[in-house]
């Protein structure tokens, strides 16, 4: 997964690549090389949600990327996932050609925004996060923490389906980063596999997060090998989504890990 950031205030100042929401056709030129460079999905997002940011308003998140989802979905083939958590902006979203909703307020997701998944056939990403993204970094506590994030994310899973939602449309996410420790986040990742009783799709995103550069020593820009080293670490526990930024060595790093994993596959190459 791809992500394309239309935030001026994304943590991984990725928000570089596009300085202008409105420019539309350097956007889809960003979309369109990361599916190039391996991306099979897009990720859309227009309001920041490193720690300590603050919500955006419904209208300012929609100018921001509902013109650009719409283009996108004429452009090219890939699947299109808008990264919100707001029922408006998502019902938006796909009205204009998005198929999957990223909902980072996975384990509490309201059920307006159920209900637009429901209704438009669509995927859903429910992540793991306590608080807000302003908040969220405050008073981290966890008695237990892999049982907790599995039981939270148990009970949105069965708030979609009450709502109707299809049990194959649904993809789980630990939520790396949010409302987490790095202490919290190297154990998820040491422990993913325990995550496949939920038996659902798991997505791990670890791109560029702070864990990695409070291990490395490293700025934003400079955790590329950490990000690869977490992601490998990811996929060799049973990810199977990985939301990154720095798509075409992301993309290589795990085709070698698939290639180790299914090694009988090449026994006649």
């Amino acid at each position: 997964m791809g992500i394309l950031n239309l935030t001026p205030d994304s943590f991984s100042q990725d928000g570089l690549l596009v300085k202008d929401h409105r420019d539309i056709s350097k956007i889809v030129n960003v979309a369109q090389n990361m599916i190039k460079d391996g991306a099979d999905l897009i990720d859309v997002g227009g309001e920041s949600t490193r720690p300590g940011a603050s919500r955006i308003s419904v209208k300012e998140e929609i100018e921001r990327i509902i013109p650009c989802i719409r283009s996108l979905a004429k452009k090219i083939k890939s699947p299109i996932a808008v990264d919100s958590y707001k029922a408006e902006v998502v019902t938006h979203a796909l009205d204009n050609g998005a198929s999957i909703v990223n909902n980072i307020m996975g384990t509490k997701p309201k059920a307006r925004l159920l209900k637009m998944v429901k209704n438009y056939d669509a995927a859903i990403i429910l992540m793991h996060s306590r608080k807000t993204p302003k908040t969220m970094q405050k008073n981290i506590q966890y008695k237990n923490l892999i049982f907790e994030i599995i039981m939270e994310l148990k009970r949105s899973i069965e708030n979609c389906l009450e709502i109707g939602i299809g049990f194959d449309k649904i993809i789980v996410d630990p939520g790396i980063g949010f409302g987490k420790t790095t202490a919290h986040n190297l154990e998820i990742l040491n422990r993913l596999k325990d995550f496949t009783v939920l038996n659902r799709p798991i997505l791990i995103g670890t791109s560029r997060k702070s864990f990695i550069g409070q291990i490395t020593k490293r700025e934003v820009r400079q955790r590329l090998a950490g990000t690869i080293a977490s992601v490998s670490c990811a996929v060799m526990n049973n990810a199977h989504i990985v939301r990154v930024h720095d798509v075409k060595e992301t993309k290589d790093a795990a085709s070698v890990i698939d290639a180790i994993l299914n090694y009988n596959q090449w026994e006649n190459n």
